[in-house]
């Protein structure tokens, strides 16, 4: 008999493994976030209701645990950045490499390695949005769920998250 921790790990690891490393660009941290995201699963099984789908519930345990991981970085670099006077600032950013690594890159085609480039141009919202609605195929209902949004924020953050791509695109082929 499978218990539903396996159920729910045989049926969604892909799509949150995906959906994390999407937001981080990291495969170790992506791998760390993703075993955090189960443990929050297993606290709080017992605790859902059933108001949403196990895989929209999943997906908004996943964002939180990548929210919380961005926060925390957020809270170092404030720290790390502190440490340096304004000239040495410009150094510290040199020494950021927040390019994927390229055995990363490798494995996506080359159509969602253009749009992995470019989702680094848009908002976290728009990123968010981009991920679940057109790489994890979420319903816009479920997108908003995850997202704790209403729908008509999810449409209009789409919008301009797909109007931004298409301009990106647009000047890309100029080139």
């Amino acid at each position: 008999m499978k218990t539903t921790f396996d159920h729910l790990y045989e049926t969604y690891h892909r799509d949150v493994y995906q959906y994390i490393f999407y937001m981080v660009k990291d495969k170790a941290i992506t791998e760390d976030l993703l075993q955090e995201t189960y443990i929050k699963v297993l606290q709080a099984y017992e605790k859902f209701r059933g108001e949403s789908s196990e895989k929209t519930w999943l997906f908004s345990i996943a964002r939180h645990t990548v929210m919380d991981y961005f926060r925390k970085q957020q809270r170092r670099k404030q720290v790390f950045f502190g440490l340096f006077s304004k000239d040495d600032e410009e150094v510290t950013n040199q020494l950021i490499d927040k390019a994927p690594l390229p055995e990363e890159l490798t494995a996506l085609n080359e159509e969602l390695q253009m749009i992995y480039h470019y989702l680094d141009a848009c908002s976290l919202d728009q990123k968010n949005v981009i991920i679940l609605r057109f790489i994890q195929s979420l319903s816009i209902h479920e997108t908003a769920r995850i997202l704790e949004w209403t729908e008509s924020k999810v449409k209009t953050t789409q919008h301009r998250a797909l109007k931004k791509l298409r301009h990106l695109i647009e000047q890309n082929e100029k080139r």
